[in-house]
């Protein structure tokens, strides 16, 4: 399928690996030029690299930390007018809920809801003068079906959620679509960070852990971040104009919800 969008601009958060890097790959591949931000440089470098040379399109690097005030305005000077911003941010650790307090609070808003508000309204007002865009965050099947030991995701990312349901019904008229893609369960650091404590509180290894966890997953498997980013890259595309204010769930059918 032709996408649409060769020639056009996207900025994309953390995007030097996992779910970030496999929608920065899809976008590339479409013809779409990057702006690629991660805090590490190194690794940032590298996949920009690769991207080039797969690709053929321009890539430009920002090594910050987006979740900052500073990292966003590094950021921004670069990205300059972009058509495509994909928001991305790593969640927060897990815990139980008698483990957190207000700075943890805090730290989850500022990375997983107000960093992306922070970043659409920078972006989409040049959009909706340019009369096309797209935005799409990613957030979390736990903005669906809460997720006990993610209280700091669920909290921040619904957030997001609740802000996006209002605010992509007032930028539509322009062109404009925002959307959130929710990701379960994929094959990402994430899942390895969070296979890791299951390992440890039960006393099993990694590979025991991560096959009982995929037992739960109607597909029997995690996803890949390259099937997450053609996702991403469908919902950024001339084919998804009507699709608005909309939470999509990628998650192999692991959430019991007819919705």
């Amino acid at each position: 399928m032709n996408l649409g969008i060769s020639g056009k601009r996207a900025l994309v958060c953390a995007s030097s690996k996992g779910l970030g890097r496999g929608c920065a790959e899809a976008l590339a591949e479409a013809g779409v030029n990057l702006v690629m931000n991660a805090r590490g440089a190194e690794a940032l470098e590298a996949a920009a690299a690769d991207i080039r040379a797969k690709y053929g399109v321009e890539v430009e690097t920002v090594a910050a930390d987006i979740t900052t005030a500073e990292g966003q305005a590094q950021v921004l000077e670069v990205a300059g007018q972009v058509d495509i911003l994909i928001n991305n941010a790593g969640g927060p650790p897990p815990g139980m809920w008698t483990d957190w307090d207000r700075d943890d609070f805090i730290a989850a808003l500022d990375a997983n809801m107000l960093a992306p508000i922070a970043l659409i309204k920078a972006l989409v007002p040049g959009m909706m003068d340019r009369g096309w865009g797209r935005v799409v965050n990613i957030t979390s099947v736990s903005v669906k079906a809460p997720i006990p030991v993610l209280g700091l995701s669920n909290a921040a990312r619904t957030g997001l959620t609740g802000y996006v349901a209002g605010t992509s019904r007032q930028v539509a008229g322009k062109g404009v679509t925002i959307n959130n893609l929710l990701p379960g369960i994929h094959a990402t650091d994430r899942a390895v960070a969070l296979d890791s404590g299951v390992s440890q509180q039960q006393g099993i290894s990694m590979d025991e852990a991560k096959a009982q966890r995929a037992a739960t997953i109607p597909a029997g498997r995690y996803g890949t971040s390259e099937e997450f980013g053609q996702t991403c890259a469908f919902m950024c595309s001339q084919h998804a104009g009507f699709m608005v204010g909309q939470n999509v769930l990628l998650d192999g059918g692991a959430t019991p919800s007819v919705m």
